[in-house]
C-alpha cells in the first residue's frame, strides 16, 4: 500500500477524472453515490489527505480569504478582524490575516513592505477573495499607484474594501459615515453643562479624523459653543498619543470642561494625563470617546463613548465577499447608526454602585 499518493494517482487508480475526485473531496452533489463510495474506499485505503495546494490546483479554490489591515494591535482593527473571521468560518472558509504595519503601529514597528507588495502576496497565496481595511484606504487622498494596484488586485480576485469609493477602482466598497454620532456626543456633553469642549487624537490627512473634526466644529457652531485651535490636539490613535496630547491641552492654560477623544485608547491616555496633573475625571474634566472598544466598561472611570457597530460592519463585509466569490455582486447598503453608551467618564448618573463580587450593569443607552 502506497500512502503518499497524489490526487492524480487517486484518480487513475479509481478510473475517474481528477475533477471527479475533487468533487468527492468537496462533497459536491454532482457525483453518484456509487462513484463517491468507490473513490472514498480508495482514499481511505491509502490514507490520502489532500493538501490545500492540491485542492486549489484541482478546483481553483482554497476556501480561504485574506483580511488585510494595518495594525492588529489596534483594538479597532483586532475587534473587526475577529468579527470577520467568525463570519468567514461560518461560511466554511478560513481567514488569512495580513498585518501590513502601514505607518507603523502601537509598538513602533515600521513595515518593510509597501501595501502594494502585500497585494501580490495575497495573489500568491491563492485566496478566493479578500477584504481591505485601513492603510492608504483611510487617507483623504490615496496615491494613484495604490488605486491602480488595488484595481489590478480586483481583476484577479474579488475585493471588498471598507472605505471611501475610489475613482478608477471597481472594488466593492463599504463606505461608512465616520463622523456619525460625534454630534450626539457633543450635545450630550453640552446638556450636562459643559461649554469648553476640546477635541483630542487622530491625524491630519486621515479621513476618519477629517470627518470627525468637521462634525465637532459644525456642532460647536450650531450650539454657539466656543471653539479655537487651542481646543484641538491632533496626535494619533494610541494611549501614549492621548497622554501627550492631553498634557499639551492642559499646558495651554485654557479652561477645559470636557474632551472628545478620537477613540477609547486616546481617552485612556487623556484620563491618565488629567490624573497626573492632579485633576479628576469627570469631576474636573469630562472625557468621552468617538469609538468605543471592548473593555471600556472596565476602565476607571468607565468610558462613555460611541458603539460604531463593528459587528454589523464585519458581517456585511464578509457577506458581500462571499456573494462576490460565488459570482454575484450584491449592492452594499450600510445602515450604520452609532449608539451612545453613557457611563461614568462623562459625569452623567450611571447607576447604582456595585457591591464586591457583583457584575457591572449592561451599557446604558
Amino acid at each position: 500500500m502506497k500512502t503518499d499518493l497524489t490526487i492524480y494517482e487517486i484518480a487513475k487508480e479509481c478510473g475517474v477524472s481528477v475533477s471527479t475526485v475533487s468533487r468527492v473531496l468537496n462533497r459536491s452533489s454532482a457525483v453518484s453515490e456509487k462513484t463517491r463510495a468507490h473513490v472514498m474506499r480508495v482514499i481511505d485505503m491509502n490514507r490520502f489527505t489532500p493538501s490545500g495546494i492540491a485542492r486549489a490546483m484541482s478546483n481553483r479554490t482554497t476556501r480561504s480569504v485574506g483580511i488585510m489591515l494595518p495594525d492588529i494591535t489596534n483594538p479597532y482593527f483586532s475587534a473587526l478582524f475577529l468579527e470577520m473571521q467568525r463570519h468567514t468560518l461560518e461560511n466554511g472558509y478560513s481567514a488569512l490575516l495580513v498585518n501590513t504595519l502601514y505607518g507603523g503601529s502601537s509598538h513602533q514597528i515600521g513595515s518593510p513592505f509597501e501595501e502594494i507588495q502585500y497585494f501580490e502576496m495575497l495573489k500568491d497565496k491563492r485566496v478566493d477573495g479578500c477584504v481591505i481595511l485601513g492603510g492608504q484606504m483611510d487617507l483623504d487622498q490615496p496615491s494613484e499607484s495604490y488605486v491602480r494596484a488595488l484595481d489590478r488586485l480586483n481583476l484577479s480576485l474579488p475585493v471588498v474594501a471598507i472605505g471611501q469609493p475610489l475613482e478608477g477602482c471597481d472594488c466593492i466598497f463599504i463606505n461608512r459615515d465616520l463622523g456619525g454620532g460625534v454630534a450626539k456626543l457633543i450635545r450630550h456633553l453640552e446638556a450636562l453643562g459643559n461649554r469648553r469642549i476640546a477635541f483630542l487624537g487622530g491625524q491630519r490627512g486621515i479621513r476618519q479624523t477629517t470627518q470627525r473634526l468637521k462634525v465637532y466644529r459644525d456642532t460647536l457652531d450650531a450650539l454657539l459653543l466656543p471653539q479655537s485651535e487651542e481646543l484641538v490636539a491632533l496626535t494619533d490613535y494610541y494611549s501614549d498619543g492621548g497622554y501627550a496630547g492631553m498634557r499639551a491641552l492642559l499646558a495651554r492654560g485654557q479652561r477645559l470642561d470636557a474632551v472628545v477623544a478620537i477613540n477609547d485608547q486616546v481617552a485612556i491616555g487623556a484620563i491618565r494625563a488629567i490624573t497626573d496633573a492632579g485633576r479628576s475625571v469627570p469631576r474636573d474634566i469630562a472625557v468621552v470617546s468617538c469609538d468605543a472598544f471592548p473593555g471600556g466598561e472596565y476602565q476607571c472611570p468607565r468610558l462613555t463613548g460611541l458603539n460604531q457597530q463593528n459587528e454589523y460592519i464585519g458581517k456585511v463585509a464578509i457577506r458581500s465577499l462571499m456573494s462576490a466569490i460565488q459570482g454575484g455582486r450584491e449592492p452594499v447598503d450600510i445602515r450604520h447608526t452609532p449608539e451612545l453608551i453613557v457611563r461614568e467618564s462623562c459625569g452623567a448618573p450611571y447607576g447604582p454602585r456595585l457591591r464586591p463580587g457583583e457584575t457591572p450593569p449592561a451599557a446604558q443607552p
